[in-house]
C-alpha cells in the first residue's frame, strides 16, 4: 500500500478540523478518516486498516483509553502508532496510557510545529515516512522531538530542541521514567489572577486558560453552556483570536477538574484605554461531550468555581 492514511478520532469538530489542516498543510498526499468518537473510530477500524491513529481522550460513548486498550488487543494493530492528543495534564493518566500502548502524546492545546514533529517520528518509527514522500513532497520534515510528551501533559516548558536527543528507545520507556522522577523542567510562568479582584474585576470565580504560546490565570467574569468570558492579565504574549485553548475549571471538595476545549473568540482591553493592563478574552466552547456539558451546567448552577487554581503546573 503506497498511501499513508491516520484516523483523526475527537468529539470536538473544531479540534479534527484543526488537526486535518495541520497534516494536510505539512504531509501532502497523506490520506485522513475521522471519527466523533471512540465508538465510531472502533466501528471504521473494524473494516479498515490505518498508518496512525490521532485520538482525544475524553469522548462520549467510548473515551481514547478504551478505544487504545481495544486497539492493542487487536493483532494487525499491533504496532500501529497511537497519538493521544489530549488535555489532561494528570501523571497518573499518562502512566495509565503507557500501560495501555499509547505512542506518543500531543497536549492540547497544540501548535502546528509539536504536531507535526509527534506524526513525523511516529510515521518514521513505523517505516511509513519514506511512502509518503514518495507519493508527494514531504513539507519541513524533522525526525527530532521537539516537546517532552510528560512535559507537554503537566504544561510545562520544553527543553531546549538542541538539549534533547532523537529517541532510540521505544516511547514508553522515557515517559515512565519521567513520570517516576521529578520533572526537571520548571512549570510554564503563568500570571496570577487573585490580583483582578483588587483591580474592580469581579466574577464567578477563577481557572486556568492554557494556550499553546502560554498559560494564564484567569478570573472568569461570566460562564455559559456556549462560552466564557474571562480577565486575563495582559502580557507580551497575548492572546490570538481563533487560538485553540483548554480552560481548567475546578469545582466540588474533591477538587474535579473539568478541561473544556475551546477557541479563542475575542480578545479586547478591558479598561477604555490603551495601556489596559487587563484583556477581556471570550472563548467559545468546542466540546460534545455530554459528560462535559453536564458539569458545565454543575459549574453554572452554583454561581461560582469553590476553589482556585494554583499558578503552578
Amino acid at each position: 500500500m503506497s498511501k499513508v492514511s491516520v484516523l483523526v478520532v475527537d468529539d470536538a469538530l473544531f479540534i479534527r478540523d484543526l488537526l486535518k489542516k495541520s497534516l494536510r498543510a505539512n504531509f501532502p498526499g497523506i490520506q485522513i478518516e475521522e471519527a466523533v468518537n471512540g465508538l465510531k473510530a472502533k466501528q471504521i477500524l473494524s473494516n479498515q486498516s490505518f498508518d496512525l491513529i490521532l485520538c482525544d481522550w475524553e469522548m462520549p460513548e467510548m473515551s481514547g483509553l478504551e478505544l487504545l486498550e481495544w486497539f492493542r488487543q487487536q493483532p494487525q494493530f499491533k504496532t500501529v502508532p497511537f497519538i493521544m492528543v489530549t488535555s489532561r495534564g494528570d501523571k497518573e493518566n499518562v502512566v495509565q496510557a503507557i500501560q495501555a500502548g499509547v505512542t506518543d502524546y500531543v497536549g492540547k492545546p497544540f501548535t502546528q510545529e509539536q504536531l507535526t514533529s509527534k506524526v513525523t517520528k511516529a510515521l518514521t518509527r513505523s517505516g511509513r515516512l519514506a511512502a509518503l514522500a514518495a507519493s508527494a513532497p514531504v513539507k519541513a520534515l524533522s525526525t527530532g522531538v521537539s516537546n517532552d510528551s510528560l512535559s507537554v501533559l503537566t504544561g510545562q516548558k520544553p527543553a531546549a530542541p538542541a538539549a534533547q536527543p532523537a529517541m532510540q528507545q521505544p516511547v514508553s520507556s522515557p515517559l515512565l521514567a519521567a513520570a517516576a522522577a521529578k520533572p526537571a523542567v520548571k512549570p510554564r510562568a503563568t500570571v496570577a489572577a487573585p490580583a483582578a479582584a483588587s483591580s474592580g474585576v469581579r466574577g464567578q470565580g477563577q481557572g486556568r486558560l492554557r494556550l499553546s504560546n502560554g498559560e494564564f490565570a484567569c478570573v472568569i467574569k461570566a460562564l455559559s453552556l456556549k462560552d466564557a468570558l474571562l480577565v486575563v492579565k495582559r502580557t507580551a504574549n497575548l492572546p490570538q483570536v481563533l487560538d485553540s485553548a483548554v480552560l481548567d475549571l475546578e469545582q466540588g471538595e474533591e477538587a474535579e477538574v473539568a478541561r473544556l476545549n475551546a477557541y479563542v473568540h475575542s480578545v479586547s482591553a478591558l479598561e477604555a484605554k490603551p495601556d489596559s493592563e487587563w484583556l477581556q478574552v471570550n472563548c467559545r466552547f468546542v466540546d460534545s461531550d455530554p459528560k462535559k456539558m453536564d458539569y458545565l451546567s454543575r459549574l453554572i448552577a452554583r454561581g461560582t468555581t469553590q476553589r482556585h487554581f494554583s499558578p503552578s503546573a
